[in-house]
């Protein structure tokens, strides 16, 4: 296979469905596309029924063309990121990888528009995000969820308002920004250094105002991380974590146990914000992003140092600042259902505590009108032989006195 054949493949699989994300080619499974988070195969004249080792391997080494890094990173590893562009048409973010034997490929449709915060209605408090200066802003959620596409549309908010130079670290870059108002350098791993821990030390020495660091993978990363939010710079990266608290807790665990006390204090001093997102059905078709939103006061910064107890969890404090604009999974749940957005099931299989979002969604179904409940009229049955159970009907209790 050559490349002006697999662009053809990529292109007929890419106009199966308006709305691709992913395409995926497995071997047994026939080339499949992801559209609102299912996969379904697509057809191809002659027909693919199965994907065989060879069909995939040769996929896989026409995406790595020949580049070395990715070669050994594959062998060495079992897997490799890479980035590919069909002429103008698309931008992917490729992973490459082994499994039983065998080379599958995923790769992400990349948007070529930057997003913005209206577009994507995001929450107004990603302005307030955007106007931070310094300090440490945390965007986290599984992969796919995406960070990557709300950090574009910060960072959009950024080029358009503050003449400030951005440094971006990215694997691959997704988001080319032009320049505007602010200066960007967007630098790719493999391509323009050769670790995160090196781009981001190499970072400091090159006056950014504004750093994003793609993803913290290891301590090393986060410690020069927060020694850049320390020094003045405003530092933006992900991790690979469900809400708030566990993202606390992930870093604190990167970190031996004499350290944590240095740790905790160094956190609750640089941490700004941190942002969960989760990616749910929505009732009409397509996919409604939640967010947990945490930023910082005393509270927050207490409980960092100190560790979560009763009456001080991360949860409480996100709850008792949700007119601040900060909020809970079970809120964003909440206010979705409430709007329409996602059905009651939805709500209830995304949300962090089910007890207090079935509640809270009764509550909503009270002031709509509707029943809340299966049960019918309950009735006592009444006893043989009586007159009420000849006619029928339910006896009435009486309560000896």
């Amino acid at each position: 296979m050559r490349r002006i054949e697999l662009d053809h493949v990529l292109n007929t699989m890419l106009s199966f469905r308006e709305d691709v994300s992913d395409i995926n080619f497995t071997v047994d499974k026939s080339p499949q596309v992801e559209s609102v988070g299912s996969l379904m195969p697509v057809p191809f004249q002659p027909a693919i029924e199965k994907l065989t080792p060879y069909q995939t391997e040769t996929i896989a080494l026409n995406l790595i063309g020949g580049r070395q890094r990715l070669t050994e990173d594959l062998l060495r590893t079992g897997s490799c990121d890479l980035s590919y562009a069909v002429g103008h048409k698309a931008r992917f973010r490729v992973n490459v990888f082994s499994q039983r034997g065998n080379y599958s490929v995923v790769l992400r449709k990349l948007n070529t528009t930057i997003p913005t915060i209206e577009s994507m209605g995001l929450p107004n408090v990603f302005y307030d995000i955007a106007k931070e200066r310094t300090g440490l802003v945390l965007f986290t959620g599984a992969t796919g969820t995406g960070k990557t596409t709300s950090l574009a549309a910060l960072l959009n908010v950024i080029n358009q308002n503050k003449p400030v130079h951005v440094i971006t670290l990215e694997d691959p870059v997704e988001f080319v920004h032009p320049q505007q108002v602010a200066t960007f350098n967007q630098r790719e791993l493999g391509t323009d250094f050769d670790s995160f821990a090196n781009g981001l030390r190499a970072a400091l020495r090159q006056a950014p105002k504004v750093i994003l660091v793609g993803e913290m993978r290891d301590r090393e990363t986060v410690e020069i991380g927060l020694n850049a939010a320390e020094t003045g710079h405003l530092v933006f990266s992900t991790l690979h974590t469900i809400d708030s608290g566990q993202t606390i807790n992930r870093i604190l665990g990167m970190f031996d146990q004499e350290e944590q006390k240095q740790i905790r204090q160094r956190l609750a001093d640089t941490i700004r914000w941190v942002v969960s997102q989760r990616l749910a059905p929505k009732t009409a078709g397509g996919r409604h992003a939640l967010f947990e939103i945490m930023g910082s006061n005393l509270r927050t910064q207490e409980t960092i140092v100190l560790g979560e107890s009763e009456g001080k969890t991360f949860y409480e404090i996100i709850e008792a600042s949700y007119p601040f604009g900060w909020r809970t999974f079970d809120r964003a749940c909440l206010d979705a259902y409430q709007e329409g957005e996602i059905s009651e099931e939805t709500a209830i299989s995304y949300c962090s505590k089910r007890g207090i979002v079935v509640r809270e969604i009764d509550k909503i179904k009270k002031q709509r009108g509707e029943v809340t409940s299966n049960l019918s009229r309950l009735q006592m049955k009444a006893a043989p032989g009586t007159k009420e159970a000849a006619a029928n009907v339910p006896p009435v209790l009486k309560l000896k006195t």
